[in-house]
């Protein structure tokens, strides 16, 4: 696969440094960086996924965005750009492959390289829509309509393989209000709740619920 294609039309020479990188296989689990930290490069996903989240002084954990094949990292590109540290915590929820050009490269090319650097604003803006719409999400949008969202885009099989604490991440709550909710939804013979996995019993009626 020529990775490079994401990148649109830019020049002979990045091409050819870019062809350098090597490739990095990385198992299920691992973190990447966590607050504080210093982005040392700009990571491509070529495959897998990787989550990123905020945890609170309490501990409760909310997802900010997660970067698959062809998305970018918003905290890293802040970080790059900026010299921002990291706020959030990044791991991979699946094994991955990733390419990371190092940020002496990265900087060049956004001189350089229009075509690299037009890649680069358009990923940003485009994962900023994102971050715009989970904000808007957790602000406004019922609870209810998020944890069926979630269960919907999480189901594989019509089984959601997380736990409570999990899904209360990817919606920006609390693991004891998912609980009452997936209560609610296993009454309503929507769902049937077992440890680490939600099995969908009526789709029909979680899309209702989502509201699209």
């Amino acid at each position: 696969m020529d990775w490079m294609a994401e990148l649109g039309a830019i020049t002979a020479e990045t091409r050819g440094e870019l062809g350098g990188l090597q490739r990095r296989a990385l198992p299920k689990g691992l973190d990447l960086f966590a607050p504080g930290d210093r982005a040392q490069g700009f990571p491509l996903v070529l495959a897998g996924r990787v989550e990123v989240y905020l945890t609170g002084p309490s501990g409760r954990e909310i997802l900010l965005y997660a970067v698959e094949p062809g998305q970018s990292c918003i905290q890293t590109t802040l970080g790059l750009l900026g010299d921002e540290p990291y706020s959030g915590t990044a791991a991979t929820v699946s094994e991955a492959e990733v390419v990371t050009i190092p940020k002496p490269l990265f900087l060049r090319l956004m001189d350089r390289d229009p075509a690299f650097r037009g890649f680069v604003l358009r990923s940003f803006g485009q994962r900023m829509a994102d971050l715009t719409r989970l904000l808007e999400a957790v602000a406004f949008g019922k609870v209810e309509a998020r944890l069926a969202g979630a269960l919907l885009d999480l189901a594989e099989g019509g089984v959601v393989r997380a736990t409570q604490s999990d899904i209360a991440a990817r919606i920006g709550s609390a693991r004891e209000v998912v609980s009452r909710k997936l209560d609610a939804f296993a009454k309503a013979g929507w769902v049937v709740t077992e440890r680490g996995e939600v099995h969908l019993r009526d789709e029909a009626a979680l899309r209702r619920a989502r509201g699209h």
